[in-house]
């Protein structure tokens, strides 16, 4: 999608959620993992996760800057904290945090302090939250519309999937 689209449904989900919040937190993209891609790499993901994306790497780098800068005016402009994500939770993927530092990116994005400790309750939350359905979406041909009221978490705030 175009960088004025995405950049659009971005701020689409701020104006909603400062509708109910105005602590609102947004990353930017993982730009460094984005960048360290080789051709060869990007074409195999590429193929695998977006088979009727045509982009070249050169031009997927060039959009995925443009939409950070798009992020960080956005969050300025809507009162959003910006998090920079931390290139060191990338691995082999380089869009999704690795699952093993799931636990540790969440509370560096959230700025939440670490639990002394580890609570059962913790992973039926997180397994929770991982299934959650965003607003919309399309599975297989087919668009799935779920409202939003936000998810209470354990330990306090909501979650909104937009």
């Amino acid at each position: 999608f175009s960088v004025e689209r995405t950049l659009g449904w971005v701020e689409e989900a701020l104006l909603r959620l400062r509708a109910v919040t105005t602590d609102i937190v947004l990353t930017d993209l993982p730009l460094a993992s984005i960048r360290r891609l080789s051709n060869l790499k990007f074409l195999a993901f590429r193929s695998v996760l977006v088979p009727s994306c045509r982009l070249s790497l050169s031009q997927v780098i060039d959009r995925s800057e443009l939409v950070n800068d798009g992020l960080e005016k956005l969050s300025t402009a809507h009162g959003a904290k910006l998090v920079r994500l931390d290139p060191a939770w990338y691995g082999f993927d380089p869009i999704h945090v690795r699952p093993s530092l799931w636990r540790s990116a969440w509370q560096q994005i959230l700025r939440v302090q670490p639990q002394a400790t580890y609570s059962p309750g913790s992973t039926r939350e997180g397994v929770k939250l991982y299934f959650l359905p965003p607003e919309r979406r399309w599975m297989f041909g087919v668009e799935q519309v779920t409202p939003q009221s936000g998810v209470s978490l354990r330990l306090g705030g909501q979650v909104w999937l937009y």
